[in-house]
């Protein structure tokens, strides 16, 4: 069994070390990180680290390092009394590696969980993930946190709908009323119409004369 702590989403640690410096309650448990709204389904993983840095207890309660570090407002004041929690918490390891333990990368990080705790290669890594976030707490390091993916609000998917509704096509009954409505200003439609004569090439003026006469009679008079 890992000795040391380990979770699928480390940031997850972070944040919460961030509420509990807002507010430290007296007993953190499970159900306090499931109202942190953190590591969900995974909010013992949280508990353990915790535990593991002397920040709690075995049953929870705060203990008196945790008060201690966790009330000092001042970042250049709390990043090195958390990095004795951490070094305390993890002596093995600083023992072996001293203060170069901090700049340690990924891998070399599994390689040592592995070999101290017989753990697998995911378990390792998420080990090695929990001391790189705790190190990062202590100042060595950026902290990355989990952040929850956004949902789209109501407002942006009735916007949605109604933009989709606008571009839907007006129907055949719609476009003929339009088409037949009066211009504005009270103006009737005039139409238009296309007439094409294929003349013979043979024929005398005459003939032409004959055919347009046709047509002015019978199509534009009549």
């Amino acid at each position: 069994m890992a000795s040391h702590p380990y979770i699928s989403g480390p940031g997850n640690i972070a944040q919460a070390i961030t509420l509990l410096k807002r507010n430290f309650p007296a007993t953190v448990t499970s159900e306090t990180i499931k109202r942190f709204n953190l590591a969900s389904n995974n909010e013992s993983y949280v508990i353990n680290a915790l535990q593991f840095i002397g920040v709690i207890d075995a049953e929870g309660k705060r203990t008196e390092a945790g008060q201690h570090v966790f009330t000092l407002h001042d970042e250049k004041a709390f990043q090195p009394a958390f990095a004795d929690l951490v070094r305390a918490a993890y002596h093995d390891l600083f023992d072996l590696r001293g203060e170069d333990a901090w700049s340690l990368n990924r891998n070399e990080l599994i390689g040592y969980f592995r070999s101290a705790d017989k753990t697998s290669e995911i378990i390792g890594a998420r080990q090695a993930g929990v001391f790189k976030v705790l190190a990062a707490v202590a100042g060595f390091g950026d902290v990355v946190e989990q952040v929850a993916p956004r949902k789209p609000t109501n407002e942006r998917a009735s916007t949605r709908k109604v933009v989709a509704s606008k571009r839907e096509p007006k129907s055949p009954s719609q476009q003929s009323v339009e088409a037949a409505a009066p211009s504005k200003g009270g103006k009737e439609i005039s139409l238009g119409v296309r007439i094409e004569i294929n003349l013979p090439a043979g024929a005398s003026r005459e003939n032409y004369d004959d055919i347009f006469q046709s047509i002015r009679a019978n199509l534009l008079n009549g």
